[in-house]
């Protein structure tokens, strides 16, 4: 494939290698990320997983070959989450790669990496070096070659996982969709040691994603969960994406659990844990995140949307949680990386220990009404910023936020408008004290950024 600068920055992303398979992503990138990777990091040994996309076993085994060109060891772990890389990569000590294109469509593949201990490695931090050793062709080849071994390490990881979020107490029923991705291989690799009854639902591996796609912060992908929740008279329901990295919630009554109330959740068994201890959540997490930790005596700390802000904001901090609202949770005792899993039995866990439905037990961590997240396509995304920062700046009671986007807050409400990394989108969430604050304020600020949009989608 040619690897002309302007073609690797199309799939060169702020945290991974995305792109189409295979004009885009093939044997031959991967081959070449793989030398630039060991380049660029100093390996010495390496570990690389993949999840069930066609095209993943070719392009991992590529990318090894790379490696091993450069004088890496590489050890193939097969099958297997993202988090089940990064415990790889924490369990064994070594930088790794991850072939998936997470929720993408079938189409599409790429590259996640790491350094030791599961830190991350993105453009700040590495990927545009490798981006720009692939633009160069040239490739590091060692006087002795690496060699390449296989490794199951899936048992491990579900022993590890569990002693971190044992789950005792009452019997659930859980119902489990994993969108015939991963959580296809690691869901009954973990739950299957714990006292529950698992309704499972698309747990065939199939990259083509046969059933819906493997997103479920979209509601639609939610929908056969939540009705098989409502069928089965499941305690509670559970939602991973593509590569399982990530865990929404489904209560007993077929309802969505807001993200930012598990967030909420998990810092209260946490500082538990440690009491004091400083949790981590973005800027579009809800209100109550922060209220909450302050009342149990934790430190909230406030960071940019972005898997690698979070990381090192946790790092600086020696955070022991992270939260986002997009359904990633970090764990600093899983070496700050996030387990959609590990969320997931924070959940039984906390359920299992009392009598009380999903939703009784979790109406107190809910205490705002938020938009969710809505993108509208704007020609001139900083302009918009800036008409909006014009309007909003001098009304009364608000103050202004930089931090990432433009966060316009008041005491009875909030929102939040920042563009994206890859897409010219504005990406609003709001939320107010009732439904009707968040509904007037979401409301104003949609007909400003859509007054001269070129079109918008939710």
């Amino acid at each position: 494939m040619a690897t002309e600068h302007s073609d690797l920055q199309a799939i060169f992303k702020a945290y991974d290698v995305r792109g189409l398979v295979p004009d885009q992503v093939d044997d031959d990138l991967a081959r070449l990320v793989g030398n630039a990777f060991v380049a660029v990091t100093g390996a010495d040994k390496v570990v690389v997983g993949y999840d069930m996309r066609p095209s993943s076993p070719g392009l991992s085994r590529a990318f090894a070959e790379g490696a091993t060109t450069a004088g890496a060891d590489v050890t193939l772990i097969g099958l297997v989450s993202t988090d089940g890389l990064y415990f790889a990569s924490g369990h064994l000590a070594r930088p790794g790669a991850m072939f998936t294109a997470s929720h993408n469509p079938a189409q599409y593949n790429g590259i996640k990496m790491c350094r030791a201990h599961a830190t991350p490695i993105g453009m700040e931090t590495g990927l545009a070096e490798i981006r720009d050793r692939v633009a160069s062709g040239e490739t590091l080849t060692a006087d002795r070659p690496g060699q390449i071994d296989e490794q199951d390490l899936l048992a491990e990881y579900a022993t590890y996982l569990l002693s971190l979020a044992p789950v005792r107490g009452r019997h659930l029923k859980v119902a489990v969709d994993a969108g015939n991705g991963m959580a296809g291989l690691t869901a009954p690799a973990v739950l299957g040691q714990v006292d529950v009854e698992v309704v499972p639902m698309y747990f065939e591996l199939d990259g083509t994603f046969p059933n819906h796609e493997a997103n479920p912060i979209e509601p639609a992908n939610l929908v056969d969960l939540q009705a098989t929740v409502r069928e089965t008279g499941a305690d509670i329901g559970l939602a991973f994406d593509g590569d399982a990295d990530r865990c929404f919630l489904v209560d007993e009554r077929g309802e969505l659990v807001n993200p930012s109330v598990l967030t909420a959740l998990i810092a209260a068994r946490e500082l538990a844990k440690e009491p004091g201890a400083t949790i981590i959540h973005n800027l579009i997490t809800s209100r109550g995140v922060p209220e909450i930790v302050e009342e149990l005596g934790g430190k909230p700390v406030r960071t940019r949307v972005g898997h690698s802000y979070i990381k090192a904001t946790m790092a600086e901090t020696d955070a022991i949680f992270g939260g986002e609202h997009s359904g990633h949770f970090y764990f600093r005792d899983f070496w700050r990386a996030d387990s959609g899993m590990l969320a997931a039995l924070h959940a039984l866990a906390a359920l299992a220990e009392q009598d009380a439905t999903l939703s009784e037990f979790l109406a107190p961590y809910s205490r705002h009404v938020a938009s969710g997240e809505i993108n509208t396509e704007v020609a001139d995304q900083q302009a918009m910023l800036d008409r909006i920062e014009q309007e909003w700046g001098s009304r009364p009671g608000v103050t202004l936020d930089h931090l990432d986007g433009l966060s316009v807050l008041h005491d009875d409400w909030w929102f939040n408008v920042r563009a994206s990394n890859t897409e010219p989108l504005l990406r609003l969430n709001a939320e107010g004290k009732d439904a009707q604050t968040m509904q007037r304020i979401r409301d104003e600020v949609l007909a400003t950024i859509r007054s001269d949009a070129e079109g918008a989608t939710r």
